[in-house]
């Protein structure tokens, strides 16, 4: 047994603290009281999927108490029946076998859940219950007991049941079904067989032939034109103008040969053509809506705030409060709506609106925003606006969270259509009025299969299903991208951008180091107590850092923006942070540091050593043989020598920038032309994310990112960003030869079709058969690139 880890979670075990139950070694009370309720239920098995799988349970101290208002209950279930309800819970700490494990049984731990069911890739656990025997509080405080908080905000409420777009779907199902019969009866008309019966009935399955192509015909090719039409009313030519024309031609051929005795038309094409169609676009679909990006401000509120009614504490849903009623908002929690003050002062993080880390001091009579978290004590405040008209909501409309470059991209598909669309309708319109002065049967045969054998389905698949597939090889690397044209725009950058804190360094590991004369153990216990009252980032990585102390009584807590905090512990005066703050002027350190004086005798100061990332001097060095690399950091170039040291000769550094800075910075470099790459951390680097050609956020945490980003690279795979890079690429290169391809073929198949030598009927069986082919070679050629170019660690 490892004594230095609980056997639970993981987390380090501090000896004084170490409790020993059953054997095993736990860091808190509240993991030992998961394992026993584990090993009661029978489900001790939990621990043989993985070692120290589970999470240390966090108390909720009365945070779901608006779970008692069935108003808003009712909202988050998906099903609300007497004796069942089903509910759907967003988890995040799902990351294994043994979460998905023990999600499915908790109908073992509560005898009012039936059963539940785990969507490891959504993170989400749906619960069917009996509302007679629990409630969906009693559910939700049960899995934060066992360490599976779930994550309850107001677009759960406001959402409530979401009904998912199911028309693609069922439009694919209709197209299979009427190719598939239509294959079937079209098969002696192939053979030419004389038969008594066969030719005593054609004419009455042919019909039977039309009539199944009319669904298929009307319903299942529809959006082609839709979009078609919206082409050619916006003065555009898509990729869809040619295949709209071409089904409506082969179905208004096909339909006069049956009515003149002709044959059986080419409705067995028509309905294959516009099943891979729909095939291709829900390999799309599929792909893209694996992960969600339009996240927007309702994913971070809180569904519910408390509301204070004549003396009384009640939990109301947010949509509910209206101006002029009194909120009571506790420590760590977000402020929903803009509001006035009431209570004498508090500490407010904005950080989420503006990017700064650094608290806001509010006094009583000052106006909060909404946005703001609490840090501190508890605050009472008078609302003014409702959510709806908040300056959160005005805020997330703003330019700056938007790609004001998007509407420039154009697809390499409509690049191609460009010129392609309007040559295929001239080459058609010539072959007939060429023909048509000579034998009217062979112009329409022309015109026919020249749409047919033409038709740029091939195209149109070409891009999708290589993008889909190499979308999906960058997620399993844990490359997230919003789009297939974010891969377009990877693999034309020339410029990458790199933001220094929480990007090229990680805010997990980091070396903290004391300069000065040796603090006593009491001394380490003041400064201990003191910096539990703070939430800035250097005193929670420093609170963390020293050595578990006891508890003492911190009187006239202050904590000044910008400068530190101080309080009197036992009657001894302490100070924390900056060194001009705590009284030392003579500091020449310009290292991130913190400062310490206790009764204003200056005690020394603690040193943080920023770590960069794994693999940071390989990347570069890579990079920098293709790219041109800048550093754009808001820190002080206290670093810049260690920094030289790591990147390329010739890297421009930049220090000091404000955000503000920061996208002006990027926008000169694209007015000099290039196609610039950001890589930053979230919301600090928002307006630098949305200028650029393409935003890529790094993240600890891929649930919590910055909506200007075009894609979440998992900060454990920071070092494979050169390898993504180049098999963008490659992607970009797989496209064009199968656009060669697909055009050589074109090109022979209108020769002969212009010539009169291919019929409408040849030229419908081969083009099925081209379009199976090019999507065959682009999937076998992205995964061959995907396995080529990965690193030696990696895995597609």
């Amino acid at each position: 047994m490892d004594t230095h880890s609980c056997f639970h979670c993981g987390l380090e075990v501090i000896k004084k603290e170490e409790i020993v139950f059953d054997g095993k070694s736990f860091c808190c009370k509240g993991c030992q009281t998961v394992y026993e309720i584990f090993a009661d239920n029978g489900l001790s098995s939990y621990y043989d999927f993985g070692k120290m799988p589970g999470a240390s349970p966090q108390a909720v101290n009365g945070r779901y108490d608006f779970l008692d208002n069935e108003k808003i209950t009712s909202k988050l279930l998906e099903f609300q029946e007497e004796g069942t309800s089903i509910v759907s819970l967003y988890i995040p700490h799902i990351h294994c076998s043994s979460c998905i494990w023990i999600l499915e049984n908790l109908h073992r731990l509560h005898r009012g859940i039936g059963s539940s069911q785990v969507n490891f890739s959504e993170k989400k656990v749906r619960i069917i219950f009996n509302p007679q025997e629990t409630n969906l509080k009693d559910i939700v405080l049960m899995l934060c007991t066992i360490g599976y908080e779930p994550y309850i905000s107001l677009e759960n409420y406001e959402k409530g049941r979401t009904a998912s777009d199911r028309s693609l779907i069922y439009k694919l199902g209709v197209a299979f079904f009427c190719f598939g019969n239509i294959m079937l009866l079209s098969f002696p008309e192939y053979f030419e067989t004389e038969e008594f019966w066969l030719d005593q009935y054609r004419g009455f399955f042919r019909w039977l032939i039309f009539g199944l192509s009319l669904p298929s015909f009307l319903y299942s090719a529809s959006g082609y034109y839709v979009s078609a039409y919206k082409s050619i009313r916006n003065g555009m030519f898509n990729i869809d103008i040619p295949i709209a024309l071409g089904i409506i031609v082969m179905f208004v051929r096909s339909t006069v040969d049956i009515v003149l005795g002709y044959g059986q038309g080419f409705f067995d094409s028509l309905t294959a053509l516009v099943f891979f169609m729909l095939v291709g676009r829900l390999f799309q679909q599929k792909t893209y809506s694996f992960l969600s990006f339009e996240r927007d401000f309702k994913s971070y509120f809180p569904i519910a705030v408390t509301q204070i009614k004549a003396q009384e504490e009640v939990s109301v849903p947010v949509y509910d409060i209206q101006k002029g009623d009194r909120l009571l908002i506790r420590n760590q929690e977000l402020i929903p709506v803009d509001g006035i003050l009431i209570s004498n002062d508090c500490q407010i993080d904005y950080s989420f609106v503006t990017g700064e880390a650094d608290p806001i001091h509010k006094k009583s009579g000052d106006k909060v925003f909404a946005g703001g978290r609490l840090l501190g004590q508890v605050i009472e405040m008078e609302v003014l606006n409702s959510v709806s008209q908040s300056y959160l909501t005005q805020l997330w409309s703003n330019d700056i969270f938007q790609k004001k470059n998007a509407v420039q991209r154009r697809s390499i598909t409509d690049a191609i259509s460009r010129y392609f669309t309007p040559a295929l309708l001239l080459i058609a319109f010539l072959g007939f009025s060429y023909w048509i002065f000579k034998d009217a049967n062979t112009a329409f045969n022309v015109f026919t299969a020249v749409l047919i054998v033409a038709c740029p389905c091939a195209l149109a698949l070409t891009a999708p299903f290589t993008l889909g597939n190499v979308l999906r090889i960058m997620g399993r690397q844990k490359l997230y991208l919003k789009n297939a044209g974010v891969i377009e725009q990877l693999a034309k950058a020339d410029m990458i951008v790199f933001d220094k804190t929480g990007t090229i360094t990680t805010s997990k590991a980091s070396d903290i180091s004391f300069i000065g004369n040796p603090l006593s153990a009491i001394e380490l216990s003041y400064i201990k107590n003191l910096l539990r009252g703070s939430n800035h980032p250097l005193s929670r990585r420093l609170y963390d850092f020293l050595p578990v102390a006891e508890l003492r009584i911190v009187h006239g807590f202050e904590e000044i923006t910008g400068k530190g905090i101080e309080g009197i512990i036992d009657g001894n005066c302490i100070r924390l942070g900056a060194a001009s703050y705590v009284g030392c002027e003579n500091s020449s350190n310009t290292q991130t540091a913190v400062h310490i004086a206790i009764n204003n005798d200056y005690k020394g100061s603690y040193v943080f050593d920023n770590q960069y990332r794994k693999g940071l001097q390989q990347l570069f060095q890579s990079l920098k043989k293709n790219y041109d690399i800048k550093i754009l950091s808001g820190d002080n170039d206290g670093e810049r020598k260690q920094l030289e040291q790591l990147l390329p000769e010739g890297t421009e550094l930049l220090f000091n920038q404000k955000p503000e800075q920061k996208l002006e910075a990027i926008r000169k470099w694209q007015e000099k032309g290039h196609n610039v790459m950001m890589v930053g951390d979230g919301l600090n680097d928002a307006g630098a994310l949305a200028q650029s050609n393409v935003g890529i956020s790094i993240s600890e945490n891929v649930n919590v990112f910055s909506p200007a980003c075009d894609g979440i690279l998992d900060a454990t795979e920071f070092s494979k960003i050169a390898y993504f890079l180049k098999f963008s690429k490659k992607a970009i290169t797989t496209i064009k030869m199968s656009f060669t391809l697909s055009l050589l073929y074109n090109v022979v198949g209108l020769g002969f079709a212009v010539s009169g030598k291919l019929s409408p009927l040849v030229a419908a069986i081969i083009m099925p058969l081209s379009t199976v082919t090019i999507i065959s070679f682009v999937t076998l050629a992205s995964n061959y690139y995907a396995r080529k170019l990965k690193p030696k660690t990696g895995r597609v």
